[in-house]
């Protein structure tokens, strides 16, 4: 009876050994079905990665901005507190424009063509920082979908007031000078004398600014930011600001922008 047992044993042993030193051939498909799954991996990952929540460390933005009362560019760095939530820091320059500005033009001859903006007082430029919030409100439905995000947040604004030189005819000499004095001593305008000129009298106007919006993303890649933002923003400073001559300087901005974002997540 031992010598039966241990002969069973000893052939199952015998018979394992063999099946794990000659596997079951490969179906001439195996290969073909093996490339097919990791393919369809691949794609179900992509497509998670794609359709799913706007989940990350952190992103950097760069933005063109418009305004209803300028242009400017702008920079943004944001961090993820959640998959809904993130912290996000700004910094923008601006140029504001006032609604009464018009531009004149003149021609000198066939080719010599100069302009100005009649009763200019002052360029004004703004230099911003801010902090704040973005918020999900609603994610991307399929790749093509817009991930729709609540944008908020308020801080500093560095203004700086430079006046507007105006090339003019004094009695056939020509001199530099500014509205409202041009106007009043009936110069004759010959043109803008230029973007480099006046930042030796520039005056400093320290302010705050706020801004709410609407940030639509219509990217098809998570990973990447293409995305709108409009909304509206306001800023104050104590000290008056003068942009056009015999109008009433300003303290408050309120404007409508809208903001074309360009940039990526990690």
């Amino acid at each position: 009876m031992k010598k039966l047992v241990l002969s069973i044993v000893l052939g199952l042993i015998a018979c394992s050994t063999w099946a794990q030193n000659n596997p079951e051939a490969k179906s001439p498909t195996a290969r073909k079905d093996k490339k097919a799954a990791k393919k369809e991996q691949v794609a179900k990952l992509l497509k998670m990665e794609e359709e799913g929540e706007i989940i990350f460390n952190k992103q950097s933005i760069f933005g063109i901005k418009l305004s209803t009362d300028g242009y400017g560019l702008s920079y943004e760095w944001g961090r993820f507190k959640s998959n809904r939530v993130a912290t996000i820091f700004q910094i923008e320059l601006n140029e504001k424009k006032s609604s009464k500005e018009k531009r004149i033009n003149k021609t000198y001859g066939a080719f010599n063509v100069s302009s100005y903006i009649y009763g200019k007082t002052n360029n004004f430029y703004q230099l911003k920082f801010g902090m704040g919030q973005q918020r999900v409100i609603g994610g991307k439905g399929n790749k093509n979908g817009v991930a729709v995000m609540a944008v908020y947040a308020g801080g500093v604004s560095l203004g700086f007031q430079k006046p507007y030189l105006v090339d003019v005819d004094k009695n056939g000499e020509r001199v530099r000078s500014t509205y409202p004095t041009i106007i009043d001593s009936n110069y004759k305008e010959i043109g803008a004398a230029g973007f480099t000129t006046g930042w030796n009298e520039v005056k400093f106007r320290p302010g705050a600014q706020a801004k709410v919006g609407m940030r639509f993303d219509f990217g098809r890649f998570n990973e990447t930011v293409s995305a709108v933002e409009v909304g509206v923003g306001a800023e104050y400073y104590p000290q008056k600001v003068s942009q056009m001559a015999y109008n009433k300087e300003k303290t408050f901005f309120f404007n409508g922008y809208v903001t074309l974002l360009l940039g990526k997540r990690k």
